[in-house]
């Protein structure tokens, strides 16, 4: 292999990788209206009262949303979930989101992995406007309707 003499040449290797991760979501969280003064799912105005949401913010569905508006629904890699979670971190039962009136719950089943909420692992949790769930590969955030007239009725006997 011949020199090459001119004084401006600099030898490189041929192929590099250069690899570059940011995790915004520490930075800002986006899913907590109070930290960027706007709601980040458009559409929450819309649900039944009593209703929540939860909107696919990280996984293999990103951008999907679904709806809890039954007592109980479950999530999990089973095809028979409400909530299908197609990911091998996901067990076949994995979690259930159970309503009680105006408050939702999300309780671990026995999962293998386990679930999170706020990047805590729980059994179980009381979920509140803007948390985040993780399920395997899956972050959700729970997003809250208008809450019921009877509820805001008890709320303002206090």
């Amino acid at each position: 292999m011949s020199e090459n003499k001119d004084p401006g040449y600099q030898e490189t290797a041929a192929e590099t990788t250069s690899v570059f991760r940011a995790d915004f979501l520490n930075e800002v969280d986006t899913s907590r209206p109070e930290q960027t003064g706007e709601q980040p799912v458009q559409g929450v105005e819309g649900l039944p009262a009593g209703a929540a949401l939860l909107v696919v913010k990280r996984g293999p569905n990103a951008g999907s949303r679904f709806l809890l508006d039954q007592p109980t629904t479950s999530a999990g890699r089973h095809p028979d979930s409400d909530i299908f979670l197609d990911d091998v971190t996901v067990s076949r039962r994995h979690a259930e989101f159970r309503q009680d009136d105006d408050t939702f719950q999300v309780v671990d089943v026995g999962s293998l992995n386990g679930t999170y909420v706020n990047r805590e692992p729980v059994d179980s949790s009381e979920l509140q406007n803007g948390d985040e769930v993780q399920i395997g590969k899956f972050r959700l955030v729970f997003l809250t309707g208008p809450r019921s007239a009877s509820s805001e009725s008890a709320a303002g006997a206090l």
